[in-house]
């Protein structure tokens, strides 16, 4: 991946478009969470129902703060594991459209462990996060193939690095005070429970 195709990326978010891009996991399509017309192509283009919420993906804790609320249980959990394989479910703030939460108040939200994630979040902002693949099928480990999924025109820009695949991230519900692990990744219960 070179420099032009990052820039490339960066001005298709900016144009409204919808972009493939690496993460720690697999790799994810990314649109413009404030952009509702771009996060609702994000549904249709992966034949994803508009009640499934989507992840958001940010390059810092301090950007999680602009967009959902942080009690002292969360704060800690993104402290120790973030970036890193972990997704912390968050009271949202107004400012997220609800399209992107399908109308829910809490969002799930990641800070990838991926130095081309981390320079797109940082340059551009936050992106959805969910798997390039279409709804219900197994997520490409190649560019190529991920490309073979979708219709021509659907995606304009993908960031290859290559192979990616790594486990999942680990789940976890952080609304309130008393955590809910809701699906278990790399990160165990018991280091979850030791952090807390």
């Amino acid at each position: 991946m070179d420099n032009l195709d990052f820039l490339k990326a960066i001005d298709a978010l900016k144009r409204g478009k919808i972009i493939v891009y690496p993460t720690d996991t697999l790799y994810g399509i990314g649109a413009d969470i404030y952009n509702k017309s771009a996060v609702r192509k994000v549904f249709l283009i992966k034949k994803r129902s508009f009640d499934n919420p989507l992840s958001v993906a940010v390059c810092s804790i301090d950007e999680i703060e602009k967009i959902a609320y942080l009690n002292k249980t969360s704060r800690n959990l993104a402290e120790l594991f973030l970036p890193g394989r972990l997704t912390l479910i968050l009271n949202k703030k107004d400012i997220i459209p609800d399209i992107v939460t399908s109308g829910l108040e809490k969002v799930a939200i990641r800070i990838p462990d991926n130095n081309v994630a981390l320079r797109l979040l940082n340059e551009f902002g936050p992106l959805t996060a969910t798997s390039a693949n279409l709804h219900g099928k197994k997520t490409p480990v190649f560019i190529k193939d991920i490309i073979m999924q979708f219709k021509e025109g659907d995606i304009s820009s993908y960031l290859d690095t290559g192979r990616v695949q790594g486990k999942p991230s680990t789940i976890v519900d952080a609304t309130e005070e008393k955590i809910r692990i809701i699906r278990l990744g790399t990160i165990t219960e018991k280091e979850i429970l030791e952090a807390i």
